[in-house]
């Protein structure tokens, strides 16, 4: 097959930019990546075949920079551009630009992405087009008075959103007058630092929903088809956080239905290129649409393990004026896939940002059935002025509890150390029994996580106590072995330990069983374990009576940190004299902070809305801090008096940084 270009730029960074780096190399494609100055030594730059600097950290001055972007194709001799998603994947001008100097866009014509970017315009046209449109205002609100008027009309619960919106942004929902008000407020702001378009409308907030979306591509020769949908249900402040194909709650009539109207919708706009089209599915099997994204989908992979199709490689054909080279009835969707977003957040803190340097990072081994999009490697660095997705990873399987099985076990093995991250969560999401039987809506993690993440419980403590035991074992042995080189040491090869794992204590005791595996006897029960871990690795894989297990190990301090299916657990393996010494240890005093509203994150604040000596009620708003473009809004936990301000709007603040103290 001919190579469609000579060389393309890819007009992003981080994953997505490798991602499309991966197939273009395979094509045989010469690559340009472009960078700001923060991501000088970022993975995309180091895969690429060229780079070029186009300006500061801040997107706005770089991957915003259409000029800059079209002077890197000019000094590269690009041919044409891959825009990734985010940035300028969606931006009418840009397409513009580049099209009249004769560089192709590897995307769709410039009128589908002015009428499906803006909602308002594409909600319009899929009503035309035959598509179902959820009940709603569709005209641009004019202010918080207005807002709360056409919600009254519609009836609450309803849903504000930003017009040029995307990402979870520009978004909120309301059930109240007061909450309509904020939520106005909030979703304007948001949307005006993120897209310079602050237009909202309203429409009725679905309840019990499911977000399901439907894949397409199209081509300039009059063909077009869907690639099958994928459940996006699993969300967090209206962003995807795990994604599946196909959906556990379709059936082929709806599937057929929701893919029609979609193929619909894109013969209306005359769309080409790959595209999404969303839709909130009620409990009834009801769909409505969303929106339509005219790009790739950070969730492409999962449609591409089911479908057997590179979505990029698709796009740069199309791009090049190929036709497709298959029809509707060609698409067979095989098998189960799953994907998680891993991103540098702590979701015991309420899925604040993490920024700071990837001191470890290994990701689990990839095969046919697990897969990582990464951006990053180890040493790399996770900055404050972009996004917080680290990598995705994806997991596949003749069926849905197989590849649920697949990912469970990849994100054992997923270890990343410098930055907090998801992982921990994930892991929670795929071992709760709602997920697995796919009873699932967008307010999944709302209702099953309402105090927030807070960590699980292990599944088999005594699983987690027979491996500390083992690896306390094999220290000593280590410990044997360098003392043996030490005249007049001889260490004891102990065999009995008390495992102390949070307040509870266990004791076991450490065999070798006839045929070389270790046998661990803990609480009248018998564990055969064999493993190959050996001193300082932190993957102990192992066959516990002989089923797989992967737990991270780590030493804290004089025990150790296991981790393991979102539990994460610190223990102590003492001698059965150590353990008695311990119990006679006074344990050090917390420090009390209740007195301050800290930084729960680095960012930018942005907001206070109080000042020394107010008076101020419980969940009342009080500042307001922007960290990876989302406006995050810290409330008052309890009465009190604001003392002092510890931070002015406009500085930049270190996560656990003090903002406001208030009096004793």
């Amino acid at each position: 097959m001919s190579k469609p270009f000579s060389k393309i730029l890819i007009a992003n960074r981080g994953e997505i930019a490798c991602r499309v780096i991966r197939t273009a190399k395979r094509l045989g494609i010469a690559t340009v990546a472009v960078h700001s100055e923060a991501d000088r030594r970022a993975l995309h730059v180091e895969q690429a075949d060229e780079a070029v600097c186009i300006g500061e950290a801040e997107p706005a001055r770089s991957y915003l920079k259409v000029d800059a972007i079209y002077e890197a194709c000019r000094a590269t001799g690009a041919e044409a551009v891959h825009p990734g998603y985010g940035f300028l994947s969606e931006n009418r001008v840009f397409c513009e630009t580049l099209t009249a100097a004769g560089i192709v866009f590897i995307g769709p014509p410039p009128k589908a992405i002015e009428a499906m970017g803006d909602k308002i315009t594409s909600k319009r046209i899929a009503a035309k087009a035959g598509v179902r449109t959820i009940p709603g205002h569709d005209g641009v609100v004019e202010d918080a008075e207005d807002a709360v008027r056409i919600a009254r009309d519609i009836g609450y619960p309803v849903m504000l959103k930003a017009s040029a919106g995307g990402g979870g942004k520009g978004m909120r929902i309301a059930g109240n007058d007061d909450e309509c008000r904020d939520g106005f407020a909030r979703a304007a702001s948001e949307a005006r630092t993120s897209f310079g378009d602050e237009r909202i409308f309203i429409e009725k907030f679905i309840e019990e929903p499911r977000h399901i979306e439907i894949q397409l591509l199209a081509d300039r020769h009059g063909n077009c088809v869907y690639l099958g949908e994928r459940e996006c249900s699993i969300q967090r402040r209206h962003q995807k956080i795990i994604e599946e194909a196909p959906s556990p709650f379709l059936d082929d009539v709806v599937r057929r239905q929701m893919g029609e109207q979609a193929v619909a919708l894109a013969r209306a706009t005359g769309y080409e290129s790959a595209g999404t089209v969303e839709f909130v599915v009620d409990d009834k099997r009801n769909f409505y649409f969303l929106e339509m994204n005219t790009r790739l989908q950070v969730e492409h992979p999962i449609t591409e393990m089911v479908n057997g199709i590179d979505l990029v490689e698709s796009m740069i054909r199309i791009a090049a004026g190929e036709p497709l080279g298959f029809a509707q009835e060609d698409i067979k969707v095989r098998g189960w896939a799953m994907e998680s977003r891993v991103c540098a957040e702590n979701p015991r803190r309420g899925f604040v940002p993490s920024i700071g340097r990837l001191v470890r990072y290994s990701p689990p081994r990839s095969d046919d059935t697990v897969r990582v999009d990464a951006g990053v490697c180890e040493g790399g660095e996770i900055s404050m002025y972009y996004d917080s997705l680290i990598a995705k990873l994806i997991a596949g399987g003749k069926t849905r509890a197989e590849a649920i099985g697949k990912m469970r076990a990849a994100l054992d093995e997923y270890h990343i150390r410098g930055v907090d991250t998801n992982l921990p969560f994930l892991a929670s999401v795929f071992a709760h029994p709602r997920f697995a039987s796919g009873e699932i809506t967008t307010h999944f993690i709302e209702q099953e996580y309402p105090q927030g993440f807070v960590g699980d419980a292990p599944e088999d403590p005594a699983i987690l106590v027979a491996v500390a035991a083992i690896v306390q074992r094999r220290y000593r042995r280590q410990a044997l072995r360098l003392g043996g080189q030490m005249p007049d040491f001889a260490p004891p090869d102990e065999s009995e330990w008390i495992v102390r794992l949070g307040q509870d204590a266990h004791s076991c005791r450490v065999r070798l069983g006839d045929d070389g595996q270790d046998i661990v006897e803990l609480d009248g029960k018998s564990f055969s374990i064999r493993s190959d871990w050996r001193y300082g690795q932190i993957l102990f894989r192992a066959l516990i009576d002989d089923e797989p297990v992967t737990v991270q190990v780590e030493r804290h301090g004089i025990g150790f940190r296991l981790s393991q299916g979102g539990s994460e657990v610190e223990v102590e393996v003492l001698s059965p004299r150590q353990a008695r010494l311990r119990a006679l240890m006074i344990e050090a005093p917390s420090v009390d902070s209740s007195r301050f509203l800290l930084s729960p994150m680095p960012g930018l604040l942005i907001g206070l809305a109080v000042k020394e000596g107010d008076e101020v009620k419980e969940g009342q708003e009080l500042a307001v801090v922007e960290a990876m473009k989302m406006e995050n809004v810290l409330r008052a936990e309890s009465e009190g008096r604001v003392k002092r301000l510890c931070a002015q709007v406009g500085d930049s603040l270190a996560a656990d940084q003090p903002i406001i103290e208030f009096d004793a």
